[in-house]
């Protein structure tokens, strides 16, 4: 009887993508499973500006000359 020999192959294959699997459940679970960082903090920041206006428009045809 001839043997299956790429059976060997496939189990290496299947333990790797086993291992990339709970690596990604891992990464997850932490980055998603703990709502990402517990220290919060409120922050209130309050920004002012000084006021700018345009400068005045020409008005009127007497304006150009």
């Amino acid at each position: 009887m001839a043997e299956n020999s790429s059976s060997g192959g496939n189990a290496g294959l299947a333990f790797i993508v086993g291992g990339l699997v709970v690596v990604v459940a891992v990464l997850a679970w932490f980055l998603l499973g703990r709502g990402g960082t517990s220290d919060t903090r409120n922050v209130d920041v309050e920004v002012k500006l000084p006021e700018v206006s345009a400068p005045a428009a020409p008005s009127g045809p007497e304006a150009a000359s």
